[in-house]
């Protein structure tokens, strides 16, 4: 058991390493199919990343070494959130009661900095861009603890892997399994930067959020910054994964990993549709998007009470 189990928590690093680079690679592969395009190659990101950090950073002279520190941070407070993410169900390598508090100050932790980072440089860009990542993110940030209250009453564990990951065999579950991955869909294209919330391709001050908070990032440290954001959109359909996922990492390993695999490389496919068929939300659009999320998650909680009540 003691193998398995050191099996399954190398498997579950790996995943945290390694599909980001994939995700980011089927989402643009499928938005070239929708373009009637070949695309790049899966791993392109990752040879794209290994090329940045071989690159003398350019760093303006006004800048504190506070922007060079900003991006690794970052970096640094999503790998070790995705540890406390269960993305093979009811296990992750640091699980405790309650560490989905850590998981959501760890995720608010690295946006801090990244706003920090942006602002440090003194250009009025990327301050207005630090403004809307302060703003917007207010919204989503009830959304997941909602989503928790509703798991939590489904199957009464107190760390996040035991609230994903038993959630599937709670009564309650096959009536708001739906709307939860809908709010985790969401929560994802909030916290990776994605289309309709924002828009990865673009380079229009004006309309971007993310971006415009990393343009004088080069370098090293546009990579951290790129990797970051791929590691939260696997951190968020990890999630994903660990609530659909019927297998028992600890009874049935390989389908278990192979079901998570599976349901991240979906969620990657249907975030590439999703952004070659809908437009970018309007700026103005944006809080009444996210706040959708924050009232499906308040619903599910609601749903949940009153199910287990019947129950």
């Amino acid at each position: 058991m003691n193998a398995r189990l050191a099996i399954l928590l190398c498997a579950h690093v790996a995943i945290t390493l390694l599909m980001p680079v994939l995700m980011v690679g089927l989402i643009n592969r499928t938005k070239a199919w929708w373009g009637g395009r070949k695309g790049p190659r899966l791993l392109q990101s990752g040879w794209d990343l290994l090329r940045l950090l071989g690159k003398r950073p350019v760093v303006s002279t006004v800048s504190t070494p506070l922007f060079r520190a900003g991006p690794w941070v970052v970096l640094s407070a999503s790998l070790l959130a995705a540890q406390i993410a269960p993305l093979l169900g009811p296990l992750a390598p640091l699980q405790f009661p309650h560490d989905f508090v850590a998981l959501a100050y760890l995720l608010g932790f690295a946006r801090l900095f990244l706003m920090l980072s942006a602002m440090d440089v003194g250009s009025s860009f990327e301050g207005m861009g630090s403004a809307r990542e302060a703003s917007f993110t207010a919204y989503i940030e009830p959304a997941l603890f909602l989503l928790v209250g509703s798991a939590l009453i489904g199957t009464g564990q107190t760390s996040f892997a035991g609230l994903l990951g038993h959630w599937h065999a709670s009564s309650n579950f096959v009536w708001l399994a739906a709307p939860a991955v809908l709010v985790l869909l969401v929560l994802l294209q909030a916290e990776a930067a994605r289309v309709p919330v924002d828009d990865p391709a673009t380079h229009l001050e004006l309309t971007m959020i993310h971006e415009v908070m990393i343009l004088d990032h080069s370098g090293p440290e546009l990579a951290a910054m790129q990797s970051g954001a791929a590691v939260k959109m696997t951190l968020y359909a990890g999630l994903i994964a660990a609530m659909v996922n019927p297998f028992d990492p600890l009874t049935h390993p390989v389908q278990a990993i192979a079901v998570t695999l599976l349901i991240v490389s979906l969620v990657a496919v249907v975030i590439g549709c999703i952004e070659s068929l809908l437009a970018r939300l309007r700026m103005r659009s944006v809080p009444n998007y996210l706040l959708l999320a924050s009232g499906l998650a308040a619903l599910c909680l609601l749903a949940a009470g009153q199910l287990e009540m019947i129950g």
